[in-house]
């Protein structure tokens, strides 16, 4: 983004000292803090959809396989499943980033490695639940494969379950996309990223002269006391 000292720390329109053509105002460097905010947007999406899916397509396969098949191999995804999440998931993410070394595609492997547990333990209930079922004895009685009964006989029965906890995974994958480039884990620094400009902002060097929020006050008089806009 572009640096434009004569700008620096611009106020949101609708505050004294705004201009026209920075609506969220500037930051410290002069640099539009919407632009830099929508800039950022494609990191958290990016993220989003790919951690989030890929975490979701490996964490259905284990608990299809884990739901229907039962037994040894049931006991074995639990176990792993079990140990995984004894981990403090955000503690986790920083450490794999912290070993794969920063950069997006270290950001979503992490996000991956350990949000795959989410989706295995519910689609390996909704599983077990299905597998009772009797359009699923029928297709074992008629001579299915594995693959079959799984993909195209209990899988679209529990895309809906699917389809709720991936856009709940989308928003927790944003989330700690933010909070490992607040620490410096995520994408390179030019980079605007929601956590990196919050970072800036709490180190000083980002500093903008208020949140982009609606004026609901006003500065009046030699005292500078903030009073109501209707009063």
């Amino acid at each position: 983004m572009a640096q434009n000292l004569l700008m620096a720390t611009v106020p949101p329109i609708g505050f004294h000292g705004a201009e026209p053509g920075y609506l969220f105002g500037t930051d410290g460097l002069g640099r539009d803090v919407l632009s830099r905010v929508i800039f950022g947007t494609r990191v958290s999406l990016t993220v989003a959809f790919v951690a989030a899916g890929l975490a979701c397509l490996i964490g259905s396969l284990l608990g299809l396989v884990a739901g229907f098949l039962r037994g040894r191999v049931d006991a074995v995804i639990s176990r792993l499943v079990d140990i995984w999440m004894a981990f403090p998931p955000v503690l986790l993410s920083i450490l794999l980033v912290a070993v794969l070394g920063a950069g997006l595609y270290s950001v979503i492997t992490a996000i991956v490695v350990i949000d795959w547990t989410r989706f295995c333990r519910v689609v390996r209930t909704e599983t077990m639940g299905q597998a009772q079922m009797d359009y699923v004895v029928a297709a074992r009685t008629i001579g299915f494969s594995l693959p079959a009964i799984l993909f195209r006989e209990i899988l679209p029965n529990i895309v809906p379950v699917l389809i709720a906890l991936l856009t709940l995974e989308m928003g927790i994958a944003v989330v700690v996309e933010a909070i490992l480039s607040f620490v410096g884990l995520s994408v390179s620094s030019d980079t605007p990223t929601w956590g990196g400009m919050i970072a800036e902002v709490a180190q000083g060097s980002g500093r903008v002269s208020r949140a982009p929020s609606s004026p609901l006050v006003r500065r009046s008089g030699e005292d500078r006391c903030l009073k109501p806009l209707f009063c």
